[in-house]
């Protein structure tokens, strides 16, 4: 089993939309994917049609007692499985730190899920704490969506190091361009400068009105309009990131 983590501390950089569209299209592939929404705004569970509410809130994400995979739940797509939010998340923090060895949790909660899903993919909220931490210790690469922006690139600068000094050298940093707009000069010019940067994937994920309906839509893109370029841009995006995955095997 493999597991992302799709994080930013900056908010608006398309974050949960982009962790719901990669999902989807991972599960298209058959690859039987469990999206974590570990967001307390829930933002994931509402664009899948499910309450953001979990049973025993956030103390059941350091139960070891429990099976964290009772308690995903199957969404209306194949393969696509989703662990809901809790508003109580916002003290996850609290949770894991009376726990010992905190930073090691949520990697000691995924493994028994291994026999069940092919991918786990965490939406992480927008924020630097013991929750990111320990996310970042059990993710083997975190996906990190940057909009073609001074502050947006500046934030990449902070994760970077963030999980150069948390991941233990194992976790791989995979950036990649989120809402660009080709009609922007700046954008174009941001762009080139940040694919210039080895590190970053080549898909770029382009600004659409289509990703701003899935909070009407409450579904995947291309759940609902497959042939919007958006929706092949989040195909290839997981495509390439499959392609990644593969060759850190």
């Amino acid at each position: 089993m493999r597991t992302l983590a799709i994080w930013s501390i900056k908010g608006g950089v398309g974050k949960t939309a982009a962790a719901v569209n990669i999902a989807h299209a991972a599960s298209l592939g058959g690859t039987r994917t469990l999206l974590w929404d570990l967001d307390p705004q829930g933002a994931a569970s509402f664009y899948l049609r499910v309450p953001a509410q979990l049973e025993g809130g956030a103390r059941i994400v350091v139960d070891h007692t429990t099976d964290l995979g009772w308690h995903a739940r199957p969404t209306e797509f194949d393969n696509l499985s989703l662990l809901p939010a809790d508003f109580s998340f916002r003290r996850l923090d609290l949770e894991l730190d009376a726990t010992k060895k905190p930073r090691k949790q949520i990697a000691r909660r995924l493994e028994p899920l291994t026999p069940r899903f092919d991918l786990v993919i965490m939406d992480c909220p927008p924020s630097v704490s013991l929750v990111s931490e320990a996310v970042v210790r059990a993710a083997d690469a975190v996906l990190v969506p940057v909009i073609p922006s001074t502050l947006s690139i500046r934030t990449l600068e902070q994760i970077r190091a963030f999980v150069a000094e948390h991941g233990h050298g194992r976790t791989e940093l995979l950036p990649f361009l989120s809402m660009v707009d080709r009609r922007k000069a700046m954008h174009l010019e941001l762009c080139e400068s940040c694919l210039a940067d080895a590190s970053f994937l080549r898909t770029v994920i382009p600004s659409a009105s289509v990703v701003e309906r899935m909070g009407l839509t409450r579904a995947p893109v291309a759940a609902t309009q497959p042939s919007q370029p958006v929706a092949m841009a989040f195909a290839a995006l997981w495509h390439e990131i499959a392609s990644k995955l593969r060759g850190s095997q």
